[in-house]
């Protein structure tokens, strides 16, 4: 049994507030990370080799130990994808990763997420398939989940936005939230989309449905999309942004419409 108090705890502000008990509660496996300082913190190597023992692929260690090593700056998030690539380059078993999608650790189900993205040829493949790291109920792994998808959706963007569209009706705010996320147009640490920046208007049919949306994490997500068209497209984004309050006279369409017009109001 885990202590309540360990449970319960406040993510650290910094390195040297996180509780040493709780390290090595994280490195074990056995909770999830609270906040960015504690997946900063966690040893993934040693999460690894608990995990391949329980997976009783022990004999697989060598092949992540050297493709951790061979980086030149590694770093929490590079070694988080390196992981799961050489994991999805050494396995395709369903039985792996059904034990893997749900793991106690986020960070395991990290690695999971960017091996399964690359077991998908065409984008109507992959989507489906990530579709439960971006309904996850932990911050880190809809983070990455975005990581590992960003690119294939932009090499086949026209799919992607029907998929997408269809997604945006989700009762589950989460995957509205990815449905946006996932195509902003400059975003943060991801590449940026083009075809949006020129032209934001071929993702209507997502913001569209998503302008007066229940969820402030859904609506902080289409302010930050109106936001990026903004730097590139102002005069679509105030277009929008008016039709979109005769429309949706809410509340939930106002604080959405300032946050997509912070930059151009300044």
């Amino acid at each position: 049994m885990i202590p309540e108090y360990i449970l319960n705890r406040k993510g650290p502000r910094s390195l040297k507030d996180l509780n040493p008990e709780v390290l090595t509660y994280l490195n074990k496996g056995l909770i999830e990370t609270k906040n960015l300082m504690e997946w900063l913190a966690t040893d993934q190597l040693k999460l690894l080799k608990l995990v391949l023992i329980d997976l009783e692929k022990e004999n697989w260690n060598i092949n992540f130990e050297e493709a951790i090593s061979a980086q030149k700056k590694p770093t929490s998030n590079t070694n988080t994808k390196v992981i799961g690539e050489v994991l999805g380059a050494l396995t395709r078993e369903s039985s792996v990763y059904k034990k893997l999608q749900k793991h106690t650790s986020d960070l395991v189900r990290c690695w999971s997420c960017w091996a399964q993205s690359m077991h998908n040829d065409t984008i109507e493949e992959l989507l489906p398939e990530m579709k439960k790291y971006a309904a996850d109920t932990h911050f880190g792994v809809r983070e990455v989940v975005v990581f590992a998808t960003k690119e294939r959706i932009i090499e086949d963007l026209d799919n992607s936005i029907d998929i997408l569209g269809k997604w945006a009706a989700s009762a589950d705010e989460n995957i509205r939230r990815f449905t946006i996320e996932v195509i902003r147009p400059i975003g943060v640490w991801t590449k940026k989309i083009p075809v949006f920046q020129e032209s934001p208007e071929k993702a209507i049919v997502i913001l569209d449905q998503l302008k007066s949306d229940t969820s402030k994490y859904v609506r902080d997500a289409v302010g930050n999309w109106l936001n990026d068209a903004s730097k590139s497209q102002p005069d679509w984004v105030k277009t929008t942004c008016k039709r979109w309050e005769k429309e949706s006279p809410t509340k939930a369409t106002a604080y959405i419409v300032r946050r997509g017009m912070r930059t151009i109001n300044k």
